[in-house]
């Protein structure tokens, strides 16, 4: 049986920003979901929760597990919830994981002075909408940069979805792990700050750190991500 991905996205972004990954597997032959968090993509209007968060990777999982093994995939806010996830009460049925720019406790003065950024995007005519249209412009590759964005930013769940990851316990959930984890992290993204702490909880994780990158690593060297769920879809299939 060939081995089902299910992809997380970042805060504000939605499943959209996956399409590079969809399109590759689909040509490999794997089964891919990509799921819209509450409050997020098609779900902008509902509200945020970590319960309603979790519901929706754990469905996505359990559909794919009735056809194969499972490789969990989130970025940012995605790869912390992921995480979680993954040493959930009840085990859900999963063969591997994968953490894309999450290596990075989400509390204290690091979590006060992104929200207060945000705050500071939020004051702006668009909530900068046009700043970030920018610099995805002049980051981000021609075949990704309208992905990113194209469901649509979740500036309304924002604030509520950064205060409710406050409450995960990674410590403990990167002690537990007992599957294949892979961190992937951007060179140049700030999100590497816990980068030795969790690699020094979890030492059977692989650490890939992609050269001339920033937090956005999914969509800014797509190739070689797919190269990264080639090797563990590969690592699952020969286990």
């Amino acid at each position: 049986m060939s081995v089902g991905v299910v992809f997380v996205h970042g805060i504000r972004t939605s499943a959209s920003m996956w399409r590079p990954q969809l399109e590759y597997l689909a040509a490999r032959g794997n089964a891919a979901t990509a799921v819209d968090l509450p409050g997020h993509g098609a779900r902008m209007s509902e509200d945020f929760t970590i319960e309603g968060a979790f519901a929706t990777i754990d469905r996505a999982v359990r559909d794919t597990a009735s056809q194969g093994p499972v490789l969990l995939v989130g970025h940012s806010m995605g790869g912390l919830l992921s995480l979680e996830y993954a040493v959930s009460e009840e085990p859900p049925p999963l063969a591997a994981v994968i953490g894309a720019g999450c290596t990075a406790i989400p509390r204290g003065p690091a979590l006060r002075a992104y929200r207060l950024f945000l705050r500071g995007f939020d004051s702006l005519p668009d909530r900068g909408a046009a700043i970030t249209d920018y610099v995805l412009a002049r980051t981000l590759p021609e075949e990704t940069r309208d992905d990113f964005g194209a469901g649509g930013y979740a500036f309304d769940t924002q604030h509520t979805a950064l205060a409710s990851l406050s409450v995960l316990d990674l410590m403990r959930a990167l002690r537990s792990i007992r599957v294949p984890l892979w961190f992937v992290n951007g060179q140049f993204d700030q999100l590497r700050i816990n980068e030795a702490l969790f690699t020094r909880t979890v030492p059977e994780a692989e650490l890939i750190i992609v050269p001339k990158t920033t937090h956005l690593v999914t969509s800014m060297r797509p190739d070689v991500f797919n190269a990264v769920l080639n090797l563990a879809i590969t690592t699952v299939e020969q286990t």
